[in-house]
């Protein structure tokens, strides 16, 4: 029964990190991250979530396998729909489990499939969460026994609805251009320099953001700037 009980146990633990998964996915959509919170926090927290997941769900899917209650091959685990216990409920978890595995796998190889391709498979993330509640609603027994299943996918269910409206209805934050470089008055130099100089590093900074090309401030006086001296 041990076996029964850490597989029940794993399978709630990865409906709220999916769960969380989502959630985050959404909020790194919308650039959205806390106050004083850099957003690359959020961007960790998702990528996190989403290798944890993998493993909760892999220690799920093992203790059904080993676990001698029920009936559960390996293949059952990886091709959807050809396991003999609960085929329909029990098949919805293993296509969760291929979805999954296909976002990991190319949030991996990004760099190499290219990011259109990679977010084509990404958009299965959202399909992954209504599968693999429907897979754990039909074949989970404490949803209907204890009754606190179903609690928790229902507020599960409530934060997905919330990031999915946020999602929807609220504008993305803007992303802060960045700002121009500034030059502090130097001691005893006059206005007219000092101004020269911030259109020069103004330029060269220009010229290496838009053009691409190798920009090195010249930090002499421009010939504007030999006049004010003379």
């Amino acid at each position: 029964m041990t076996l029964w009980y850490l597989s029940r146990a794993t399978g709630a633990v990865t409906l709220v990190l999916l769960t969380l998964t989502v959630a985050l996915g959404i909020a790194n959509e919308r650039r959205w991250a806390p106050r004083r919170t850099p957003r690359f926090v959020v961007d960790h927290l998702h990528r996190s979530a989403s290798l944890l997941v993998m493993v909760v769900l892999a220690i799920h899917i093992a203790t059904n396998v080993v676990d001698g209650y029920v009936q559960i091959r390996l293949v059952d685990a990886i091709v959807p729909f050809v396991g003999e216990y609960h085929p329909l409920w029990l098949g919805l978890g293993t296509l969760a489990f291929d979805l999954l595995l296909a976002v990991i796998v190319t949030s991996v190889l990004r760099a190499r499939i290219g990011h259109r391709a990679w977010r084509a498979v990404h958009w299965a993330a959202y399909a992954c969460w209504p599968v693999a509640v429907t897979h754990g609603l039909g074949i989970g027994t404490d949803v209907g026994t204890t009754g606190w299943m179903l609690w928790l996918t229902v507020a599960c269910g409530a934060v997905v609805a919330a990031a999915v409206w946020a999602r929807l209805a609220l504008p993305p934050r803007p992303v802060a251009a960045p700002l121009a470089p500034t030059v502090p008055f130097a001691a005893g130099a006059p206005p007219a320099i000092t101004a020269s100089r911030a259109r020069g590093r103004t330029s060269a900074t220009a010229r290496t953001v838009l053009g691409g090309e190798s920009a090195v401030f010249d930090p002499r006086p421009t010939t504007p700037d030999r006049e004010v001296l003379r």
